[in-house]
């Protein structure tokens, strides 16, 4: 595996939204909802604060994947990662979350937050393998999430849970 890890462009956000897409197809067949939102535009990941990097497979240069870390009240919280199917257990999600917590932790984090499902094993299983532990959703930012996710419908399919990692 070769990949080269950069921040997004604006050439990258039609791709971005499709590898989203794909992904979510995955907790789609896993979780079997009425229904599911599409995923956002990559230009809207890009215009929130924070940042997106995207994995590149060197040889081909085939965007395989991308990673989306809010930045707000000085929290750092990995909102989201995907990467095609196609590419999966391969690593490049494993490089995207590590090239999040360096970017993170240049950018003065000392944590990085997520909410996930506890029982999808590329969810919370594959974050605990990378050093992220649950912990209680205590900030005004994270109990927000826990309502959206509410609202969403999401604790239907699955306990969800948020996670950490600490950024040393």
């Amino acid at each position: 595996m070769s990949v080269s890890i950069r921040h997004i462009e604006p050439n990258d956000y039609l791709t971005v939204e499709s590898i989203e897409n794909a992904a979510d197809q995955l907790l789609i067949n896993r979780l079997n909802p009425e229904s599911w939102e599409p995923a956002p535009s990559g230009r809207s990941r890009a215009e929130e604060p924070g940042f997106v990097l995207i994995a590149e497979e060197t040889q081909t240069s085939t965007t395989v994947g991308f990673v989306h870390v809010l930045e707000s009240d000085g929290i750092a919280h990995l909102e989201q990662l995907s990467v095609l199917p196609q590419y999966g257990r391969r690593g490049y999600g494993r490089r995207l979350v590590e090239a999040a917590m360096d970017e993170a932790r240049r950018r003065g984090y000392d944590r990085l937050t997520l909410r996930t499902y506890a029982d999808v094993p590329w969810n919370a299983p594959f974050y605990a393998r990378i050093g992220f532990v649950e912990t209680e959703p205590t900030t005004d930012f994270h109990k927000h999430l826990v309502h959206v996710e509410k609202r969403l419908g999401l604790p239907q399919y699955g306990r969800r849970v948020q996670m950490t990692a600490t950024l040393r």
